[in-house]
């Protein structure tokens, strides 16, 4: 549907377009299935009507509407909501934690089971298979219900480092750079096929829905949730967003998607001081800069709305009025917001998400968005939170697992019965869409076949190297080629070195094993070279983010890593999860790069030459602390007076998009920031 059309559609009529929201159909066109599709049946009879196959999923031996894949999906959700009761329906409106399996077999009876809830956030890590498994005993146990309403598992991102414990551990899924890696490649075809190769990967093991990616712009260096974003560039997140989206779902949602969540709405890199809303502190988004809601943050989320995202998650914080004017409706003549927790606000997701923007899906609340974190409305009853968060447009929580409050405020008039009948439709038609009704089991081979493709790890370990960023090289110390190799004795050390110095050992053996031509040496006093590795961590829930290298950042041995630069010349990597300060790392280094969650394979091919550096940072980095107490938190680093970025030893600055390769000795800018900052002060 053109987004013209879409923005001029009234609020109101929302609910008679929810079942062309997971596709870019026109409005009103049905959905029928033309070729029979596959139907398992593992615990309902099978039935056979006029030489086809249906599942009799309430077992009553007759073909109901809601069984007949040959009618729309608009006439199947209608006649199954219409044999839900009220508790039913609100138990599906709810994601709570993935049931409990005990020696790999599902735990029964499941209270989740058993109130019709049917979403669930999986959040470990087995292999490939043993989670193929997992669907298929849950997808027995939901067959086996009285309407066999069939489940659908949840997961955040499970590709990258910073997100799955062990990726290089048998059965577990391609393994590919940090979401800010694949910004610093800048290729979108090649991130386009990690979103194919890894919907695939999350489709065979039976994951139907994505948490994720985020659309945040990192705006404030000390928000210690960048490492899950695509850097502080709306543009270039914008065109990643779009293709993640299409790469998991495909151009309409079907049997072969995976449905995607895109977060968090409108935008959580706006912070100030990096307070996270996680907790009460962070509980606000502010905008000191006039306009910056609309002309930075929204963009990524306006592609997600083109892609046809079918659900968006808001954020826990409110906007705070404390804001500059952002040109939207004000919510009073004494307020420009209302102060409450963006799923509780009608303004930002009735009136602007859907309204404006023309998102024609459904909304996903963050966890425990009206529970302890309903920020701005936690003097409110429980009941009413949840009755707020529903009239104002929201329509599944997340961290959930009572549906009490729902019944509860649908008993006492806070909520009408058809605005969980609208919630309801949203997700039945993503199961039908999704194909769950007919068949939602796996192959648990065939899974563990997918996700040790080596096929899609060759395409991943493209983009690691793609996404390396070459900041320095003095003297031309890289690439040591084979003739510069001769004669090097090279002392390698990882910070953290870990306990009993094992990440420094995991680093030599993994050179040792993909490059036998580096003479590898633990005695500095015999090094003629050096690799250190500075692998520096905020942790959220410390509450007080740093971006200082040293103890607050888990790096403790600063005098260490000097020492060694000093000594020889050094190749100084660093990970890049946050903007970091690099005062006190960099100006000794020879050469100094910049990774994201990187394969040490990688690395050790952009140091031997064997791969030219593409990469380009993702984001600004800060000159001191003092540039970070003065900076903006709702502009990109890009955009902040000239004083807010980091000069190196070797006189550039690294600002976003600065990246060196073997063929230049400095970047050459060709005037790509003033046209970068023409176009975001249109």
């Amino acid at each position: 549907m053109d987004l013209i059309l879409k923005k001029i559609i009234s609020s109101s009529l929302v609910v008679f377009l929810t079942f062309s929201f997971l596709s870019p159909q026109v409005s009103g066109e049905k959905r029928q299935q033309t070729v029979p599709p596959v139907i398992d049946a593992r615990v309902k009879q099978k039935l056979t009507v006029d030489g086809k196959t249906f599942k009799d999923l309430n077992g009553n031996g007759q073909l109901d509407p809601y069984e007949n894949w040959q009618l729309s999906d608009e006439e199947r959700v209608r006649d199954l909501i219409s044999k839900m009761t009220l508790e039913e329906k609100s138990g599906l409106l709810l994601i709570p934690e993935f049931p409990k399996f005990q020696e790999g077999k599902l735990v029964l009876p499941n209270k989740m089971l058993d109130q019709s809830t049917r979403y669930f956030i999986f959040r470990e890590f087995p292999s490939a298979d043993v989670i193929a498994n997992y669907n298929n005993q849950l997808q027995e146990a939901a067959e086996r219900t009285r309407l066999g309403i069939p489940a659908v598992i949840i997961s955040n991102p499970r590709n990258h480092a910073s997100t799955a414990p062990d990726l290089q551990a048998p059965g577990q899924f391609s393994h590919w750079p940090d979401p800010l890696g694949l910004a610093a490649t800048r290729d979108l075809n090649l991130i386009s096929e990690f979103a194919r190769i890894s919907g695939r990967e999350f489709r065979a093991s039976g994951i139907r829905k994505l948490y994720g990616y985020s659309a945040d712009v990192s705006t404030d260096p000390e928000w210690p949730r960048i490492d899950e974003t695509f850097g502080e560039d709306p543009r270039i997140i914008s065109d990643i967003i779009f293709r993640i989206v299409k790469g998991y779902q495909g151009d309409i949602l079907n049997e072969n998607s995976v449905s995607t969540t895109v977060r968090h709405f409108p935008g959580g890199g706006a912070r100030e001081e990096g307070k996270d809303p996680h907790f009460e502190e962070g509980r606000y988004n502010i905008y000191p800069t006039e306009g910056s809601l609309v002309r930075y943050h929204i963009p990524p989320f306006r592609a997600a709305i083109e892609a046809d995202a079918t659900s968006i998650m808001p954020y826990y914080a409110y906007p705070s009025n404390e804001s500059a004017d952002q040109g939207l409706p004000r919510f009073s003549a004494e307020q420009q917001f209302e102060e409450v927790g963006f799923a509780m606000n009608r303004s930002f997701i009735t009136d602007y998400l859907r309204g404006q923007l023309g998102f024609l899906g459904y909304v996903n609340s963050d966890t425990s968005a009206v529970i302890d974190k309903a920020w701005g409305a936690l003097d409110l009853p429980v009941e009413q939170r949840f009755a707020k968060a529903l009239n104002s447009g929201t329509n599944i929580f997340s961290g959930v697992a009572n549906p009490t409050p729902i019944i509860s405020a649908v008993n006492q008039g806070l909520v009408s019965m058809d605005r969980v009948n609208r919630s309801a439709t949203y997700l039945l038609t993503e199961m039908m869409k999704l194909g769950l009704f007919e068949n939602p089991y796996v192959d648990t081979n065939n899974a563990l076949e997918v996700a040790n493709d080596p096929a899609s790890q060759e395409r991943a370990d493209l983009a690691h190297r793609k996404s390396v960023v070459l900041l320095r090289n003095d003297n031309n110390l890289l690439p040591l080629t084979d003739e510069k190799i001769q004669g090097v004795r090279l002392f390698v050390e990882m910070f953290p070195a870990g306990t009993n110095g094992a990440a420094t050992q995991r680093l030599r053996e993994a050179i040792r094993k993909h490059d036998n031509n580096i003479t590898l040496t633990d005695n500095l006093e015999n090094a003629t070279h050096a690799l250190i590795w500075i692998m520096p961590k905020q942790d959220l829930l410390k509450r007080f983010p740093q971006l200082l290298i040293g103890p607050e950042t888990e790096v403790s041995k600063i005098d260490r890593i000097n020492q060694i630069q000093k000594r020889v010349p050094t190749i100084t990597a660093i990970n890049l999860r946050s903007p970091w300060l690099l005062n006190n790392v960099e100006p000794n280094a020879v050469s100094f790069i910049a990774t994201f969650g990187t394969k040490p394979e990688a690395l050790i091919d952009v140091i031997r030459g064997r791969f030219n550096p593409v990469g380009k940072l993702p984001f600004t980095m800060p000159a001191n602390q003092q540039a970070i107490d003065n900076e903006v938190g709702d502009i990109p680093g890009f955009r902040e007076d000239p004083s807010y970025v980091y000069r190196a030893k070797s006189g550039d600055e690294y600002i976003y998009n600065f990246g060196l390769s073997y063929n230049t000795a400095r970047n050459e800018r060709n005037g790509f920031f003033e046209k970068l900052k023409d176009f975001f002060s249109q």
